[in-house]
């Protein structure tokens, strides 16, 4: 990603899953660093959610702080290896968690992703996948046109029809590009 110039978002409903964990953990030092990044959590959603009573300025300010403030306790992990591995994640991608904040229309999560893809894993666990390259790739288009046309709120099996048919009749293959009707 660095390499191409790539600016990621990652997950902050990932990322509170596994802090949520470390305040779960039995060692006390691991537990008490949990609860820090989590009360981070919290201030930084806090913000977020008094956006609209709060000026451009006030609302980035705060929010700016917020983020720092969040970054810093994460970055202070206790000995344990746990911990250890969240403040690394931190120093590596700690911005990657924040990119909504400065990027509009970004959002904070990969729901959307996860949704997208949410059939492929139940298709996949269902038929214990393919033992071909062919299968693979076959699946793989099947899905991007299945992902695709839903995005798009068309017909995966008008879209296959027409497909289809153009096959057969020599005419030219539809688009999944949303200015191909």
């Amino acid at each position: 990603m660095k390499d191409l110039g790539v600016q990621v978002q990652f997950c902050l409903a990932h990322l509170i899953r596994d802090v949520k964990f470390l305040a779960t953990l039995p060692d006390r030092a691991t537990r008490r660093y949990g609860e820090r990044v989590l009360d981070g959590l919290r201030r930084l959603f806090d913000v977020i959610h008094r956006r609209e009573t709060m000026t451009a300025v006030g609302f980035n300010r705060t929010l700016e702080q917020a983020r720092r403030d969040l970054i810093a306790a994460a970055k202070r992990p206790p000995k344990s290896r746990q911990a250890r591995n969240l403040a690394k994640r931190f120093d590596l991608h700690g911005e990657a968690y924040f990119r909504f904040i400065t990027t509009p229309g970004i959002e904070p999560t990969n729901n959307l992703a996860e949704q997208a893809i949410r059939f492929v894993v139940i298709d996949r666990r269902i038929t214990q996948g393919t033992l071909s390259e062919a299968g693979r790739q076959w699946c793989e288009r099947i899905w991007t046109v299945m992902a695709t046309c839903a995005q798009q709120c068309r017909s995966v099996f008008a879209f296959k029809e027409r497909a289809m048919h153009a096959h057969f009749t020599g005419h030219p293959i539809p688009s999944l590009l949303l200015s191909d009707p």
